[in-house]
């Protein structure tokens, strides 16, 4: 396995820094301990000032390991080191833009993925002039790394125990799951199938979306103080995110008067949304095997609704697992350029418009690899 990184296409170079904060409450999974969050941050910078800078690592030790863990096979860190290729298009720390400052958009990753795991996505959408905040929810991605200033450095891997926890019970869960995914119907009867199958097997993945909603509220806070030299907050706050990080993205918007658009990436709304009326632009990104899951978005807008449909596509590979993983089994048959360069346009067409507000609305046309349909408001 080895990294081939899509080069970014913005006017700008992109630069990258982490932070680690203690939360203000109990770690839930350890009670003994407070709450730590661990963020990356891209942002733009001028190509002139990245000329002589080395480019930042892209994996370290730990998230090879945790890559393993979680899907049995990982790039070899050795060997990356040793040839060179373990390298990431951005610069750890490049100089800022003196007096400049660019609209953010809020990253979540999956359930038992990493804060790095949509670098790819992150390190384009920095180089057209957004700030993209990537939160890190420990002990549920597959590897979580602390700063060493406020955290030690120390590092932790994803809770092998709450795999089971993810349904309950598992294995019928797991099944009910599958058969839901070939269900037909509309989408508010596909919505209905959905959530009696939440309601019935999945309380601890509800639970928790709360839990990560209070990470992002955390992070964004300590950016709101100390980074308001970089982020102009005053058009509001973008929300994306894969998987699980995406149903974050819809609760964002949801409930947050500060954001004021989002993506989900693929990812199934658990949690209650019966009363929820969307009142934000909102884009679903989605494949086959989950067409039917995703369908909440669809119903109770006041304002449109994108759906943009990957064909050959699987769940992983809306990640830089498409660029990392040989199994098109878990990623997809889509070319791994096909698929970020359109991954990559459904965000800059929605936050150009709506974050940006450079156009009244994003210029989304189907293609070869996709297809587009607009939900008006409702």
């Amino acid at each position: 396995m080895k990294i081939n990184a899509p080069v970014p296409t913005g006017e700008y170079a992109v630069g990258t820094f982490t932070y680690t904060i203690k939360n203000h409450r109990k770690e839930v999974m350890e009670p003994s301990k407070m709450r730590s969050i661990a963020s990356r941050v891209y942002y733009p910078v001028l190509k002139s000032d990245v000329v002589n800078l080395p480019k930042a690592r892209y994996m370290s030790p730990q998230i090879t390991e945790g890559i393993k863990r979680a899907f049995m096979i990982a790039p070899n860190f050795g060997k990356l080191e040793s040839s060179g290729q373990n390298t990431s298009e951005c610069y750890e720390n490049a100089p800022r833009i003196p007096g400049q400052k660019f609209p953010l958009i809020v990253f979540n990753h999956g359930y038992n993925s990493y804060r790095e795991a949509n670098s790819f996505l992150c390190i384009e959408l920095a180089s057209h002039g957004y700030v993209v905040l990537s939160v890190a929810h420990s002990r549920e991605a597959l590897c979580t790394e602390f700063d060493e200033e406020t955290d030690d450095g120390r590092f932790v891997f994803f809770d092998k125990s709450l795999s089971k926890k993810t349904y309950n019970p598992y294995w019928r869960g797991v099944f009910a799951a599958l058969k839901l995914t070939k269900e037909k119907g509309t989408k508010e009867e596909l919505s209905h199938k959905f959530d009696v199958f939440q309601n019935k097997y999945c309380s601890f993945l509800q639970s928790r979306l709360d839990e990560w909603v209070k990470d992002v509220d955390a992070s964004v806070d300590y950016a709101k103080k100390n980074l308001s030299d970089l982020i102009d907050f005053e058009k509001g706050i973008g929300a994306t995110g894969h998987s699980y990080g995406g149903n974050v993205a819809y609760r964002l918007c949801a409930e947050k008067p500060e954001y004021v658009c989002g993506i989900n990436l693929d990812g199934a709304l658990f949690g209650d949304y019966t009363n929820t009326v969307m009142e934000k632009p909102f884009l679903q990104v989605s494949g086959k095997d989950n067409e039917s899951v995703v369908t909440r978005v669809y119903t109770n807008h006041t304002k449109t609704v994108y759906k943009v449909f990957f064909r050959d596509m699987k769940h992983f590979g809306f990640s830089d697992m498409k660029f990392l993983l040989p199994a098109k089994s878990m990623v997809g048959n889509l070319p791994a350029e096909a698929l970020h360069q359109n991954l990559c346009r459904c965000h800059l067409e929605l936050f150009d418009a709506f974050l940006k507000r450079k156009k009244t609305a994003p210029e989304l046309k189907s293609n070869d690899a996709v297809i587009v349909t607009e939900f008006p408001a409702t």
